[in-house]
């Protein structure tokens, strides 16, 4: 049976992990649309994909007033228009619009959760404790979330978990081919393009830099962690003056950029040769490539950067924040404490010996193993899609699709210490 499916989506240039699974539904036979803001990269990779689009009449902005009511029935009647089945949303603004605009109409709603911050809010796991009931499933896309939302009282048929995943060909798709030399030539261009040296340290962090939010579990810092690691660097580089830490990753917006340059001002980072800071690259495949380690500290997150580092045969240092820890093993990877600049310059002491042993980029490998094994977009966009198929009471019930390995992380009330 075919459906007609509406992905609701908040953002018109974020959001790209909801091309291949539009396209696993279309592959699928259903029809599917995606409603967003107009505009922006996300709409015109969906054009490419062969995706049809419509303009959102919803901004995603919660302001009281008659403007978000009149908006909010907009969509209603865009939505009953479409003569949608199943209404698929996407970020958490997006899932109030796609959940307040619908109550009442025969359809079924499912919610993706990319990254799991709004839950570590108070104010919001307290509107989420009563909210989840409207949708039918909730794909979690970490087993940290899944957790998040048990604790809420949603059933385990209800909040499966299925990561996003990623394209395994985006590594090395502009590469001749994908062999372990031609790696390791486009490696040593790499690190000759940024003038290093075969036996400096370099080490990664790819993100873009967020301010800190009035509903964030950690208020008053940015959930990224960019400080802590800041802050480890100038302990590890004291010891290590020739390494070298590469940050890649402007403001996500104007506050972000504000935020950015304060961090650059406080720790000092422009009297600091040992850090080079780059601005939101294009292309961050020749920036990997040319590292040795890559780092997440986030203070909350959802499977965020390591699997994207793994492809490019870079191991990861992580917090153990949300999903983090799913990420990598002992045999490729280290977790640490989240928010503890001593721990971090401790491991990145383990990896630096690594790294002078010879032994690191043997890490690099089996990180690059387990990310082709546990985050193939093409496999999870299927099971997203049989997810959604069974919710809308279309074939059988999915199988237990739950990303690597998982310990449970503090409660959130213990995250936000």
């Amino acid at each position: 049976m075919a459906l007609r499916v509406a992905v609701i989506v908040k953002t018109n240039y974020g959001g790209l992990w909801t091309i291949p699974q539009a396209c696993a539904l279309r592959d699928r036979g259903h029809e599917v649309v995606v409603i967003c803001p107009p505009g922006g990269r996300l709409n015109a990779r969906l054009a490419e994909a062969g995706i049809r689009t419509v303009a959102s009449p919803f901004s995603f902005r919660f302001r009281p007033g008659p403007t978000t009511l009149y908006e909010l029935w907009r969509l209603r009647r865009l939505v009953r228009r479409l003569r949608v089945q199943v209404l698929y949303h996407h970020l958490y603004a997006a899932t109030l619009a796609a959940r307040l605009a619908t109550v009442g109409l025969p359809l079924v709603r499912v919610q993706f959760v990319a990254g799991p911050a709004f839950l570590e809010s108070p104010v919001v796991r307290a509107v989420e404790r009563l909210l989840w009931r409207l949708d039918r499933a909730i794909i979690c896309g970490t087993r940290y979330t899944s957790h998040l939302y048990r604790a809420l009282g949603v059933p385990a048929s209800r909040r499966p978990a299925v990561t996003s995943g990623l394209d395994l060909a985006w590594a090395t798709a502009d590469l001749p081919d994908d062999t372990a030399a031609t790696r390791a030539e486009a490696r040593a261009k790499s690190r000759a393009d940024l003038g290093l040296t075969p036996d400096q340290f370099l080490v990664i962090m790819v993100a873009y830099v967020y301010p800190p939010r009035k509903l964030a579990a950690h208020r008053d810092r940015a959930f990224k962690g960019h400080d802590v690691l800041l802050a480890a660097w100038q302990d590890f580089r004291s010891r290590h003056p020739e390494a070298v830490l590469m940050l890649v990753g402007g403001g996500s917006d104007q506050a972000g950029e504000d935020h950015r340059q304060d961090l650059i001002r406080r720790f000092h980072v422009a009297e600091d040769p040992s850090v080079r800071w780059i601005d939101t690259a294009d292309d961050v495949r020749p920036h990997y490539r040319a590292a040795d380690l890559s780092v997440s500290p986030s203070l909350s997150e959802g499977h965020g950067a390591p699997p994207e580092a793994a492809l490019l045969d870079v191991p990861s240092i992580v917090s153990d924040a949300g999903g983090l820890p799913e990420t990598v093993d002992d045999t490729c990877g280290w977790v640490v404490r989240r928010d503890d600049p001593a721990a971090l310059a401790r491991a990145l002491e383990d990896a630096y010996a690594e790294f002078r042993s010879g032994r690191l980029a043997e890490r690099g490998l089996r990180a690059r193993e387990r990310s082709h094994r546990h985050f193939d977009n093409r496999v999870s966009a299927v099971r997203m899609a049989e997810v959604i198929e069974h919710a809308a009471g279309v074939g059988a019930p999915p199988g237990d699709y739950a990303p690597p390995e998982y310990a449970p992380a503090p409660a959130p009330e213990e995250v936000s210490r």
